[in-house]
């Protein structure tokens, strides 16, 4: 059986990593990089780390508006659709790149599978709520990463092909963090002590293109009672460079890093404050009290078991969770038992190797 796995943003190629392993005793797989995350920080590097096979086409789309990039991203994905003529189509989480896979895969009557379907922020202004939503919509088989994924289907009328799998990137960060531990030298590089730091991420466009929001963010981070180190995003390093600034003196920005860097920073880091849906998730596994710069959240089981806040842009509200004690609550199993990429690859062959 032939696949064609859809990938465009720095997320999906950390998820698609297990499960591209898990899949090659079974499946031919064609890789296609849509382009969508195209610096080597934000994307090379990832297939380097993770052992992930290179992609077979990459489009080279880059960033446009939603529309146009979609567009492009549609076309382009068909084309190859119509080439390799592949028995399905794989796509992951909730960007343009995952919409324009579902959408080329659907036209062509071709079976698609969503990993890490059923997720909702229930914030529908989010253009990642509207991709995930309407990719779910036409997907033959959803891999539900948390029962919550799986019960949000069942109450939109979905309840046909939703498998609860549990986390890839749960698979990807407890895989990866022995190999990081040897590999990683950006706490001596950075003249870190374990503890001893917060770790930050800005770059969604309701932080980065608002530009109270940014302000109000960057006056809390000075605030803070310990350095914060910045991964800076080309969107957030832009924004900066068009207002007038004064970085606080503990803000210690640094480039885009690769993943098994940045999973030491978490797992070395105070606390973490973020509006990534994927570092949310890595903050609870690895035990660390996450501060979301967010409304909103695709993960609301770290919230409800305290170990995630939601803070908006808010400097008092991000000040006062970044102090609070480090929550005493259980940190239940929420992502499953790390072996969620066989699932997803056995369900494959359960349904389509017949």
């Amino acid at each position: 059986m032939k696949l064609v796995t859809v990938l465009g943003a720095r997320p999906q190629f950390i998820k698609a990593a297990p499960v591209s392993r898990a899949l090659k005793k079974d499946f031919q797989e064609y890789i296609l990089h849509t382009g969508q995350h195209y610096d080597y920080e934000m994307s090379k590097v990832f297939f380097d780390e993770l052992e992930l096979e290179h992609p077979d086409l990459n489009l080279g789309i880059q960033s446009s508006r939603h529309g146009e990039q979609t567009g492009k991203m549609l076309a382009g994905i068909e084309t190859v659709l119509l080439d390799e003529q592949p028995d399905a189509v794989l796509v992951y989480g909730d960007t343009n790149s995952t919409l324009a896979g579902a959408l080329a895969a659907v036209k062509l009557h071709l079976p698609l599978f969503h990993v890490e379907a059923g997720l909702r922020s229930f914030n529908k202004t989010m253009p990642e709520e509207i991709n995930r939503i309407l990719t779910d919509r036409v997907s033959d088989l959803l891999f539900c990463p948390t029962t919550t994924a799986v019960d949000n289907l069942h109450n939109e009328g979905l309840k046909e092909g939703v498998f609860l799998t549990g986390d890839v990137m749960y698979d990807a960060a407890i895989y990866n963090v022995e190999l990081a531990e040897m590999k990683s030298e950006i706490i001596s590089r950075l003249d870190l002590s374990p503890g001893n730091y917060y770790l930050a991420t800005v770059h969604r466009p309701a932080n980065t293109d608002i530009q109270s929001n940014l302000l109000n963010i960057f006056k809390a981070f000075g605030s803070l009672d310990l350095n914060l180190i910045l991964p800076i995003h080309p969107r957030t390093r832009k924004a900066l460079n068009n207002i007038e600034i004064t970085l606080p003196g503990n803000v210690i920005i640094i480039d885009p890093v690769g993943y098994l860097d940045m999973l030491i920073l978490e797992k070395n880091a105070r606390a973490i404050i973020t509006d990534s849906g994927g570092i949310q998730k890595e903050a609870y596994i690895f035990g660390k009290p996450c501060v979301t710069l967010r409304e909103d959240t695709e993960w609301w089981e770290t919230v409800e078991v305290g170990w995630n806040k939601l803070v908006g842009a808010d400097p008092n509200k991000i000040i006062e969770a970044v102090n609070d004690p480090k929550p005493s609550g259980d940190r239940p199993d929420l992502f499953g038992d790390g072996k969620a990429a066989e699932k997803i690859a056995e369900l494959i062959k359960k349904e389509y190797l017949k």
